[in-house]
């Protein structure tokens, strides 16, 4: 299995044997058995987000971005007006896809790295009545910050507008309880915190949201009320899905219950981390973020101030190493990227930091401390 290199990005990320195991069946998508697949998937994905009452799940083809802009479509009306909360280059596509999609929209631009805060949040929609609905990124990967959705939720709640959670990279590792945390919709894909592989993304949609959108989306594919309501009555998609994806995610979600849930992929996630960060450290990187915004997703460290240090060839020494690793999207720093999540465990963050070590001695940097002993 491991003659492919480790993947440290925030997905696609390393997938179990068993996961990969389960694409090498060929379903029928109209078929019964392959109908129940699905059915099973929206009932535990609803499950996991303790959404039952209330939200329905829609699954769709594509990539993430194709469910952004897909709940875009179906749920914002032509008169809606949304607020989008910005601090990296997921922000920053969610308002470029409302601009394409001639939506109205407003920004709060906090820069590569600094999160949107509630008490903002709150002061523009108080500034602002025609606002309809806010989005916000739950982990923003270009820089790895952890939003404080929690508080953005409630007051958005409180000012009566309807909320819209990109958590492509944080679903399934970060606790979401639909009863606690208010939103209209929230939006992620296969191929991140429950380590699945590409090919589709889901949204949970309250329903109450949902049945009154017939005819608003200006895209037949990117309907999610016609996605939903087909479901609901041939129990099939509408159109083919990516039938050895959707096996490979009921795997893997099988899995994710056996390794004990949520708090479990948290927890080991959050330990990843925390080796990585304090062995990296020991080698003489520092984290862009300050510990209390470092989310177990994905971690960006800045660049060594070496004129031995270029990102590709630091990429190819790790890649030779079977490391493949991210570069930073951010516009004001050299940053790159190391994932916490997939199939990573203490024996390949081990593996990680002797990787950097060597990638680093390789290229000749004179700043880089030896690697330690991890005591965590």
């Amino acid at each position: 299995m491991h003659n492919e290199p480790y993947l440290l990005t925030p997905g696609p990320l390393t997938t179990s044997l068993s996961v990969k195991q389960a694409m090498l069946r060929d379903w029928g998508s109209w078929d019964g058995d392959f109908n129940q697949i699905t059915a099973a998937i929206c009932q535990d994905l609803l499950t996991l987000a303790n959404a039952q009452q209330t939200h329905v799940c829609v699954p769709l083809q594509g990539s993430g971005t194709y469910l952004v802009e897909a709940v875009f479509a179906t749920l914002l009306a032509k008169d809606s007006k949304t607020l989008v909360l910005m601090n990296g280059a997921y922000g920053q596509r969610a308002a470029a896809i409302l601009q394409r999609m001639g939506k109205t929209c407003v920004t709060l631009d906090k820069g590569d790295y600094q999160p949107p805060l509630a008490q903002e949040v709150d002061e523009l929609l108080r500034q602002d009545p025609l606002i309809t609905h806010v989005v916000v990124i739950h982990c923003e990967t270009s820089s790895g910050i952890l939003n404080p959705v929690d508080a953005i939720a409630k007051v958005v709640a409180a000012q009566g507008r309807e909320l819209i959670i990109d958590s492509m990279s944080a679903f399934g590792a970060l606790p979401v309880d639909a009863n606690e945390l208010p939103f209209t919709a929230l939006v992620s894909s296969a191929n991140k915190c429950l380590e699945g592989v590409p090919g589709f993304g889901f949204a949970l949609i309250r329903e109450t949201a949902l049945v009154s959108c017939e005819g608003q989306s200006p895209s037949l594919s990117l309907d999610l009320y016609d996605q939903w309501r087909y479901m609901q009555k041939t129990g099939q998609w509408r159109f083919t899905p990516p039938t050895h994806v959707v096996a490979a995610f009921h795997q893997a979600l099988q899995e994710y219950q056996l390794e004990g849930g949520q708090s479990a992929r948290l927890a080991r996630y959050s330990r990843n981390r925390d080796r990585l960060v304090a062995g990296m450290r020991a080698l003489g990187f520092q984290t862009l973020l300050e510990d209390a915004w470092l989310s177990p997703i994905i971690i960006t460290f800045l660049s060594p101030d070496d004129p031995a240090f270029s990102f590709m060839p630091f990429y190819q020494q790790m890649k030779s190493r079977g490391f493949l690793i991210y570069p930073g999207k951010l516009t004001q720093v050299e940053s790159f990227r190391l994932g916490c999540i997939g199939q990573l465990f203490d024996s390949q963050i081990n593996a990680v930091l002797e990787a950097v070590a060597d990638s680093c001695t390789a290229l000749g940097l004179t700043a880089i401390q030896p690697p330690q002993t991890m005591s965590l």
